[in-house]
């Protein structure tokens, strides 16, 4: 199973960005979140979505980001708007690889992608 992100970038406060993350394999069936490591922190839960549409977000995104997923291409995107700088770091996706509910705990996840850096600059 192969994740592989696109997006990030360098965007102003207040500005919108988003990510997207491929998946190869039978995982893409699964749960798919995007977690976020910002320098010196522990990586956090940010946003997962079942197969069905059913999503859940940390609190501290909700109503400025939105996870979607493209069953037939196999695509999870990260729709991120209202940024801030407390918003930088580095966003991974993940991939559960059993059929579990959404998680928000990082070891229910198998697979993840290389990470992509999201700077907000104030």
């Amino acid at each position: 199973v192969q994740l592989q992100p696109s997006g990030g970038g360098v965007v102003q406060a207040g500005g919108s960005l988003s990510l997207s993350c491929t998946a190869s394999g039978d995982a893409f069936n699964n749960v798919l979140g995007w977690f976020r490591q910002a320098p010196g922190k522990d990586r956090d839960f940010v946003a997962a979505i079942a197969r069905s549409g059913a999503s859940a977000y940390a609190h501290f995104v909700t109503g400025r980001f939105t996870i979607s997923r493209d069953n037939a291409k196999n695509t999870v995107s990260l729709q991120m708007q209202k940024l801030k700088p407390e918003d930088t770091a580095v966003y991974y996706c993940a991939a559960r690889s059993d059929n579990g509910a959404i998680s928000s705990a990082q070891y229910a996840y198998d697979y993840w992608g290389q990470g992509t850096l999201v700077t907000v600059s104030s």
